[in-house]
């Protein structure tokens, strides 16, 4: 099915599953343990072997030598791959750095060799006999030195202009020139990287966690240089992912690797330095944003430069993509910068861009609006734009960001605001109101689905679409559900594997819109089947209650399975209305804020997040995946940070202990609101991602929010009690 056109009138609108708040169909088995994941798979093989990974212990260098006679003596080793014995190796598209190093290393912890044993505990302690010797060579590892030399990345479209940036900026009478940092981050996601690798034959099958089956599978088959139709990934849950588990990382090519050399089955779980140092991480940005403005308001000129690092051949943080749409302005220029880096491979994290993007743009647009002597929800609204600000002849598909804005200042009472910093207490704490504006572009991508209905009227839809703990597997069976007109229970969802239909995967916050348009197309193609099977014109069928009804003609919906399973498989394609409009999506984020005026402790007391994002497919769902990303805001305003050693170029905090990811009692109550919204420009469904923009501009919020409370505006973050205690105002 080609969606080409906007959407009308079509079975989903009718809403009786679709859009209602329901349970999660997986429920049941996550909270009993009764959910498979990757490294759980324990009765699939009666004699597992398990993996150890051994990382390299230098940032930048060569392998001098490697002597395993220790550890190929240890009790119950099997085998130990290192790339001198592993045959030759490609690298997957997806991969920044090769997935085993030697002799050369590209970064710290890059896998250098895996020790197979009969037990986990076994091979933990052979991979500590490993000796290797290395020659250390020197590389970069700090992106304020390597800013000088960074280059125009290899990206579709890494700057922008627009009209005279230079020469509005400079006749502004009001002007903001300021820069801005964002550190490295970890996903720091519960379940581990985790695979298990079988081979029968020359066909591989790889258990693993993994957000993009189809990804995966194809850079499975490159690296290790096998037919892509030999490699098979299953991954029907996954314990979190934020983008760190988009691509194939060392666990499941080692555990193939592994399980090649032995001959069985092999186990890997990455340890937590290795998720933190060998696989991927949110990039540090810097971030210089200039704006101009008329002395009522009006922006004549913005501009935003980011400068991030990565490996060589890797890409930017893009982190000036919302600054090219959110807010009007005739001068405009953007700019993006990429310097190498030798540290461990940065890539997406949850809403790559946009979230490092908007915790520097929505400071710099409080700071224009104080400047100004605007209330800054004000000076928002005044510099809204309906169409976009790069092509004006694009409009919008949707928005409602002055909606989100307004709607939420009513319901956060953004009137009780202290209106000069420093003015409001509550006790030992001064108490700040901050607000900052939520962005995220609505991607979609092809996808495919199978559905097929038995005889006992049961229906089961299948694709390689996966659940990072997002609900995808209840808003596929709504989908089912509201097409075929049958109860939510008379739907099975099988997920994240190989062998279904591929889909979307997870990620970008396509997943959502892309994979029920897909199961949309899918079952159109159902009814279609059905209706011609039973004698009914497909055009004026109903589907409703079990049945398919047409004029005074009744059938029970099982009927038509008798003679064995209907079965219908498609695939959603998107047209052009993604370049005639621009799709985004948009929200306000609101956070009060109380810092200690004697230790400069920060605690974030109620959050609220308005956002206009499409149809909702489930509103349950949907408010988790917004409070998580909240929670994931806090963190990155307040205290993550992976520390770098810019002497010997790792990430020196990369464990749970070390690097300080908000928990409950960090998060105070949260609010969550969705506007009525259905764009028919989208999809199908008339639905667009959630999940990303709920991060996108929290942090900048409460960063906001506590320049409010104290006076003190912090451009560093995260931002810790050293970077407020000089700077508090005096105990009364």
């Amino acid at each position: 099915m080609k969606f080409d056109t906007p959407a009308g009138t079509n079975p989903i609108d009718q809403l009786k599953v679709v859009g209602q708040p329901l349970d999660r169909i997986d429920g049941p088995r996550k909270t009993t343990g009764t959910a498979t994941y990757a490294h759980e798979w324990h009765d699939a093989f009666p004699t597992p072997a398990y993996g150890y990974v051994v990382g390299a212990g230098i940032g930048k260098g060569r392998i001098a030598s490697m002597d395993l006679t220790a550890a190929e003596h240890a009790p119950g080793v099997l085998a130990i791959v290192t790339a001198a014995n592993a045959g030759p190796l490609a690298k997957g598209d997806f991969n920044t750095a090769r997935l085993l190093g030697g002799p050369d290393i590209q970064h710290y912890h890059q896998a250098v060799a895996v020790v197979v044993a009969e037990t986990f505990e076994q091979a933990r302690a052979a991979a500590q006999l490993v000796r290797v010797q290395y020659n250390r060579g020197s590389g970069a590892y700090d992106l304020h030195k390597a800013k000088a030399g960074a280059q125009v990345p290899k990206e579709p479209k890494p700057d922008s202009a627009v009209g005279d940036f230079d020469g509005a900026f400079a006749k502004a009478p009001v002007t903001l020139d300021e820069t801005y940092t964002t550190p490295d981050q970890s996903h720091a996601m519960m379940e581990p990287h985790a695979s298990i690798a079988a081979w029968e034959g020359d066909k591989l099958t790889v258990w693993t966690a993994n957000q993009m089956i189809n990804w995966g599978r194809g850079d499975v088959a490159k690296t290790l240089g096998i037919p892509r139709e030999n490699v098979r990934l299953i991954s029907p849950y996954i314990g979190g992912g934020f983008g760190g588990k988009l691509f194939v990382r060392c666990d499941a090519v080692l555990a193939a690797l592994g399980a090649r050399a032995c001959g069985r089955p092999v186990k890997i779980a990455l340890p937590r330095p290795l998720m933190a140092n060998n696989t991927t991480h949110r990039p540090a940005t810097i971030q210089r944003i200039r704006i101009g403005a008329t002395r009522d308001g009006k922006i004549t000129a913005i501009g935003h430069e980011s400068w991030s690092g990565d490996l060589p051949g890797g890409g930017p943080e893009t982190a000036i993509q919302q600054t090219r749409l959110l807010y009007a302005g005739a001068n405009r220029m953007t700019r993006t910068r990429l310097a190498v880096l030798d540290l461990p491979e940065g890539n997406a994290m949850r809403a790559p861009g946009e979230a490092p993007g908007l915790m520097a743009l929505e400071i710099a647009m409080d700071e224009m609006a104080e400047k100004l002597g605007l209330d800054p929800i004000e000076f928002r609204i005044l510099n809204d734009t309906q169409v976009d600000p790069e092509n004006p002849q694009r409009p919008f598909s949707q928005r409602q960001l002055n909606e989100c804005l307004r709607q939420g200042a009513q319901r956060f009472g953004w009137s009780e605001r202290a209106k000069a910093p420093g003015e409001k207490r509550d006790g030992r704490w001064l108490v700040g109101i901050g607000v900052a504006a939520g962005f995220r572009n609505n991607l979609t991508m092809k996808s495919a689905a199978r559905v097929r209905l038995d005889r006992t009227g049961l229906v089961t839809v299948e694709t390689d679409m996966t659940d990072i703990g997002t609900g995808t597997y209840t808003i596929i069976a709504q989908t089912a559900a509201e097409m075929m007109g049958v109860p939510i229970d008379r739907v099975v969802v099988r997920l994240g594997d190989s062998s279904f239909p591929v889909s979307a995967g997870s990620g970008g916050q396509w997943g959502a819109n892309s994979s029920t348009a897909g199961v949309y197309a899918a079952c159109q193609k159902l009814r279609e089947t059905i209706a011609t099977k039973l004698g009914f014109n497909a055009d004026e069928a109903t589907f409703a209650d079990g049945r398919i009804k047409v004029g005074g003609r009744d059938i029970p919906l099982a009927q038509a399975g008798e003679g064995g399973d209907v079965v219908a498989e498609d695939v959603m394609e998107f047209g052009d209305l993604g370049k005639k409009y621009q799709q985004s999506t948009f929200a306000a984020h609101f956070a009060e804020v109380g810092v200690d005026i004697a230790t400069g402790e920060s605690r974030v007391r109620r959050m609220l997040a308005v956002c206009a994002a499409g149809r909702i497919l489930n509103p349950k769902s949907a408010r988790s995946q917004v409070i998580g990303a909240m929670t994931m805001g806090i963190g990155a305003a307040l205290s993550e940070e992976l520390v770098v050693d810019k002497r010997l170029g790792f990430f020196v905090n990369h464990d749970l202990a070390g690097y300080e990811v908000p928990v409950h009692a960090d998060v105070p109550h949260q609010e969550v609101v969705f506007l009525d919204e259905a764009d028919p420009m989208s999809s199908p469904m008339k639905a667009k991602g959630v999940g990303e923009l709920g991060i996108c501009g929290v942090s900048a919020a409460i960063a906001n929010a506590i320049h409010n409370a104290t006076g003190i505006r912090v451009r560093e973050y995260p931002i810790t009690l050293d970077k407020l205690l000089a700077k508090l105002p005096v105990l009364a």
